[in-house]
């Protein structure tokens, strides 16, 4: 979401100059792209490996998978990896504040839990926006958290989440700045339909027949996806739809890149989930495409006869919105963002992610329901509008222009 929002901001004259301070250890230190201009933080390996465990379990806690893992917010001051962490968002205070002697920036917009801290350590006037994607559901966040998270959440002037309940559960934390809700966006223009032959080379790269009933999931690989859920529904399938095929699209993320925080989520998650299937007798139904570029992606969504999103716990959901784009029915989690805006039984279909025989009921009316699979595909592209970047442009805009200017 941050780069188009740059680039369209940026081309539009929304903003002067742009400056993307981000995490890269292996990128050049400064890069100019498209007029944006990019610095790149680093820190030694040692202490990114110690930053990548606190943000796991961040990710785990807010995502409500918290274990015993997860140390208690008494003890977590004294685990070293949080000292990591700590000074990975200075190291990024810092660079913005030297950023902001030499060019003296309107404001600060930081992106995304790992950076929470970030706005505490900017101790400069300067308006503040924090950008929250993953979800904040305050019922799934141990009430001992609830100071730390005040006291960082409360070092910005305004904060935006994706969703409405997660406004509502930010301000029941303790949050006394200014709230926005925006959903997340994208741009249509980076989609499109593809020719008959570049979906039938995807087929043929990945072994599906033109009788296939496709059922695409695309997401990282990681347990909170549920990719598990997804097979142990096809299982149940298999039987009565002997031509059902279940095809994940998606590789690991930043963290489990090896030229990343290398935490290996992707390939230990993948490993389970194959021998889970192979255990369930459908190995040769599930397809594991990995990462695919954005032709391929296109050919993907087109194949498919219905994409799901089975995720235990999830942000938002933009690839629902892809696959809308593409006129493609979807079963959609009850714990994804975008679900707010499902119309179940018009748009969509909602799904409890731990019922698996719920699961298996969707998927199954959708098979045997041609109608119903195009009718959720068209009222699913008109429901994606509310989606697209312009209309996300213009309220992020509002936002910041009245950050800039003050408040009325």
């Amino acid at each position: 979401m941050v780069y188009p929002l740059l680039i369209h901001m940026k081309s539009r004259n929304y903003v002067e100059d742009v400056y993307w301070v981000s995490l890269n250890p292996t990128a050049p230190s400064v890069m100019l792209y498209k007029g944006i201009k990019l610095i790149s933080v680093k820190v030694d390996e040692t202490s990114l490996k110690g930053y990548g465990v606190v943000k796991e379990h961040l990710w785990k806690l807010f995502h409500g998978a918290a274990d015993q893992s997860i140390p208690q917010l008494t003890e977590l001051a004294w685990h070293d990896e949080y000292a990591y962490f700590n000074l990975y968002n200075r190291v990024c205070a810092e660079t913005l504040l030297e950023l902001d002697k030499t060019e003296d920036l309107d404001l600060f917009y930081i992106h995304d839990f790992q950076q929470l801290p970030t706005g505490y350590m900017l101790n400069n006037l300067k308006p503040k926006v924090f950008r929250w994607h993953i979800p904040f559901d305050e019922k799934v966040i141990p009430p001992d958290w609830e100071p730390f998270l005040t006291k960082f959440l409360n070092a910005y002037d305004v904060i935006i989440v994706s969703c409405r309940t997660y406004l509502n559960s930010l301000i029941k934390r303790g949050y006394k700045g200014k709230a926005y809700h925006i959903y997340p966006y994208i741009d249509f223009k980076e989609y499109r339909r593809p020719a008959r032959t570049e979906i039938e080379h995807f087929c043929e790269r990945f072994g599906i027949n033109d009788d296939d009933f496709v059922v695409l999931l695309v997401a990282r690989l990681d347990p909170l996806k549920g990719h598990d859920i997804a097979v142990k529904a096809l299982a149940q399938l298999v039987k009565k739809f002997p031509r059902l095929k279940l095809v994940f699209v998606g590789n690991g993320s930043f963290s489990s890149s090896s030229k990343g925080l290398g935490l290996d989520k992707a390939s230990s998650w993948k490993r389970i989930v194959s021998e889970l299937a192979s255990a369930l007798g459908v190995s040769n139904r599930v397809v594991f495409t990995g990462h695919l570029p954005q032709d391929m992606l296109d050919a993907a969504y087109e194949r498919c006869d219905v994409f799901i999103l089975p995720s235990r716990a999830e942000g938002f959901g933009l690839v629902v919105a892809e696959a809308w784009l593409h006129e493609k029915p979807v079963i959609v989690s009850s714990a994804a963002g975008i679900s707010e805006i499902v119309e179940h039984g018009k748009n969509g279909l909602i799904v409890n992610p731990s019922n698996v025989d719920e699961v298996v009921r969707a998927i199954e009316y959708l098979i045997r329901n041609e109608h119903a699979r195009k009718e959720m595909g068209v009222l699913g592209r008109k429901a994606v509008e509310i989606l697209s970047i312009e209309r996300g442009l213009r309220e992020e805009a509002e936002v910041l222009k009245m950050v800039v200017e003050g408040f009325p």
